[in-house]
């Protein structure tokens, strides 16, 4: 069955989530260091845990399987859940799976160092509502895509948001 982790504490699609979770009838667990408000749903299930770097994380990729769906900016935490055959989505719709993930990882370190020299100095271009519309896209295919596997209907494939 397929499930949805969400790595709420940063997350701007948390909302957008709940709905699509909604439609589709899927358990939804929302991660964080801290309380966060979600709906009254015997769906939705919130879950804080300790504070401390990655805990939230560390919980996530514990518990994740083959089939579900997480929702995180966060590089390595991708990985990881790529790893144990779930598919991950960043807040902009993009598709995390077996064959972005290590292009993502080298960019992510890339990128990193470079801020770390001081070589570059911005973080990323502001959230807009096109970034909300292409989530909101691939998180639909991400779930069909992912029941129709859970059910046996199909080889697993990549995601390939629209554009």
């Amino acid at each position: 069955m397929t499930r949805i982790f969400i790595d709420a504490d940063a997350c701007p699609v948390r909302d957008e989530t709940y709905r699509v979770a909604q439609r589709h009838g899927l358990h939804t667990f929302v991660v964080s260091n801290r309380m966060i408000a979600v709906p009254a749903s015997p769906l939705i299930e919130r879950i804080v845990v300790t504070q401390g770097m990655d805990v939230a994380d560390d919980w996530i990729a514990e518990q994740v399987a083959a089939h579900d769906i997480v929702i995180s900016a966060d590089i390595p935490l991708a990985a990881r859940c790529v790893a144990r055959g779930a598919c991950v989505l960043d807040p902009r719709g993009r598709i995390l799976d077996e064959d972005a993930i290590g292009m993502a990882l080298a960019m992510r370190n890339l990128m990193e160092d470079l801020r770390s020299t001081g070589a570059i100095m911005q973080g990323g271009r502001g959230f807009t509502r096109a970034d909300r519309s292409t989530f909101l896209s691939a998180l639909d295919t991400a779930v069909v895509r992912a029941r129709r596997q859970a059910a046996g209907h199909g080889r697993p494939i990549s995601i390939v948001p629209p554009r």
